[in-house]
């Protein structure tokens, strides 16, 4: 008897060994900046992304799951749900809209924008803060507004919008 439960609670744990890698692998081969961009859509923003002083500035090249999927053992339930359900909402999308041209592309982007907004506010910006640790602004009014994010609940993306896409406007 003593055999079989240790042979069932060693095959129990390989199996729970197993699992956990594959979901961390799997995580992190759907957080690629190639994997986002196969869908035909999110080319344009990777375009955009290279040409923004973001990329490259410092030596940082920041991929797709950088702003947009919170990192870190810490995060790695929103990751997960992100991927989940912002994953199945945007495969919807690609299959539903025609992003075939730019023009096209752009007739939604106010919307991509504005859900993407959406998410760094509900996560008070973690993905912002995640490389721009303690940020010590220079003149009195980027420090007068940085103290306001920490006196009344602002978060980086309330004032930082269009720093890497192309410009839209804020409908948040």
């Amino acid at each position: 008897m003593a055999m079989k439960t240790g042979s069932a609670l060693l095959v129990g744990t390989l199996l729970g060994v197993v699992m956990v890698a594959v979901v961390l692998g799997g995580e992190a081969a759907v957080s690629t900046t190639e994997f986002c961009t196969s869908c035909h859509s999110m080319t344009y923003p990777a375009e955009e992304l290279k040409e923004s002083s973001h990329y490259g500035a410092l030596g940082a090249n920041p991929g797709c799951k950088d702003c947009h999927i919170p990192q870190g053992l810490q995060n790695f339930h929103l990751a997960v749900a992100t991927h989940v359900v912002d994953g199945a909402r945007e495969l919807y999308l690609e299959m539903v809209n025609d992003y075939s041209t730019l023009e096209k592309f752009n007739e939604r982007r106010l919307i991509m924008a504005h859900d993407a907004r959406m998410n760094l506010k509900k996560w008070d910006s973690r993905t912002c803060r995640a490389c721009h640790k303690n940020p010590q602004p220079p003149g009195a009014d980027a420090k007068a507004a940085h103290k306001k994010m920490e006196t009344e609940g602002a978060t980086c993306i309330d004032c930082h919008q269009n720093l890497v896409h192309k410009e839209v406007a804020e409908t948040d």
